[in-house]
């Protein structure tokens, strides 16, 4: 069974997240001042490294919608102090959820295997790592290369040492089953936009694309998921079973419930409604969706809002535990194919989307061990505006059809940040 913070931790959760958010971005916007990537030019003094790191910053701030002064070569940093901020903290959090659940693992050189925090303690001198979370945060990354990226700049930025040790003491004071909790990874993201959502929601400015995410980010409640869940996945299994013939609607939705099976946990339909039918069998409230495939293996279920995955991760046992039962697969395998083939999310802000990416993947680990886990079918749509429309072009190289139709791809996204997933495609 899922479990759920509890009122305490989700309050201590909510304090700890606000005081990280205002610790790191206090760090970041101090780090990039620092390597004056808000000037017009590089100082003297810098070396060749920091003018090159430098010059990412700057080019990866100008993708997050941070203006250039073209006439006098400043740039705002407002959009890149925040996401260095979230990103440092995120990869602190991210890697105590990997140390608790204990899916914490070495890097290919030292053979992918299972290590402890303690254990990082003791291997960080050798390999020349700060000290032993500085090597669990390395081979966290490692261990998750699509959510942080290697070729991300803000990671190579260096916090001051000072504000490095209050966002630690932070995490630290967070107890590890709270990073057990099935709804944690999800509460993480709302509390992080808590004070910007009050902000921006007492200005009375107009809702434009930097403000979307933060006013409109909600955590979905278990029950809730569950319920939709239970109303199609369940109903469209249930048509499958027809007719179901019982005394009462428990004994209907007991008679098409999945049992435990190779680890993967029992499906029992708590939330799925039937009806009685005049000849004494039983079809499901919500109708059975005889347009759907007729195999668990050829439903595409997409969340075109997904936050932090949320649903994605309550419906990856539900699909693996069907195609194990039609397909014959073991557990480990029919993760894997669901996530190949079944699991589909798009979502406008791109710190949602690594959230998500993570708790698919934390998901996966926890249901069917550590594994290789295929390319998820996850993407950002609200980065489109602030990437130029040439470079869209680009990547269709000297093809003429393929560079009309990222053109066409380019004016459809183009206001991805302020209408979501009410695009029409």
């Amino acid at each position: 069974m899922p479990t759920s913070l509890t009122k305490d931790q989700r309050k201590l959760l909510s304090d700890i997240t606000l005081k990280a958010r205002e610790v790191a971005e206090t760090a970041a916007r101090a780090a990039l001042e620092n390597l004056a990537v808000h000037e017009h030019e590089y100082r003297g003094h810098m070396t060749v490294e920091q003018r090159q790191l430098r010059n990412s910053l700057r080019a990866r701030g100008r993708a997050l919608g941070d203006r250039l002064d073209q006439r006098t070569g400043t740039q705002s940093i407002d959009h890149l102090a925040e996401s260095a901020a979230y990103e440092h903290w995120h990869r602190l959090l991210f890697t105590r959820f990997l140390a608790e659940n204990h899916l914490l693992h070495t890097d290919e050189a030292l053979g992918t295997v299972p290590v402890t925090l303690e254990e990082c303690d003791e291997l960080a001198a050798e390999l020349g790592a700060r000290d032993g979370f500085d090597l669990a945060c390395r081979f966290a990354s490692e261990t998750l290369p699509g959510i942080f990226r290697r070729d991300d700049p803000v990671l190579e930025l260096r916090l001051a040492p000072n504000h490095e040790v209050q966002l630690r003491q932070l995490l630290d004071r967070l107890p590890a089953k709270l990073f057990r909790a099935d709804d944690a990874l999800g509460w993480t993201y709302q509390f992080w936009q808590t004070a910007e959502k009050k902000r921006i929601n007492e200005s009375g400015v107009k809702i434009g694309a930097a403000e979307l995410p933060a006013v409109t980010q909600l955590f979905t409640e278990d029950y809730m998921v569950e319920f939709l869940l239970h109303n199609t996945l369940g109903a469209w299994w249930a048509g499958k079973c027809r007719p179901i013939q019982a005394e009462t609607e428990e004994q209907a939705r007991s008679s098409v419930a999945l049992s435990t099976r190779d680890g993967l946990p029992s499906v029992e339909w708590e939330y799925l409604r039937f009806i009685r039918n005049d000849h004494g069998t039983w079809s499901p409230a919500a109708g059975t969706f005889d347009g759907w495939p007729k195999h668990a293996g050829e439903i595409r279920f997409l969340d075109p809002f997904m936050g932090s995955g949320h649903f994605l991760v309550f419906a990856l046992p539900i699909l693996a535990r069907l195609r194990m039962e039609e397909e014959g697969l073991g557990a480990t395998v029919a993760i894997a194919v669901v996530l190949r083939d079944n699991l589909h999310g798009l979502e406008i802000d791109e710190r949602c989307t690594q959230i998500a990416a993570f708790n698919v993947a934390l998901t996966a680990w926890r249901l069917g061990g550590f594994q290789a886990l295929p390319p998820f079918h996850l993407a950002c749509s609200g980065l489109a505006p602030n990437t130029p429309e040439r470079k869209w072009l680009s990547l269709a190289g000297s093809d003429d059809r393929l560079q009309r139709g990222m053109a066409r791809l380019f004016s459809l996204f183009k206001d991805a940040p302020v209408l979501g997933s009410l695009i029409s495609a």
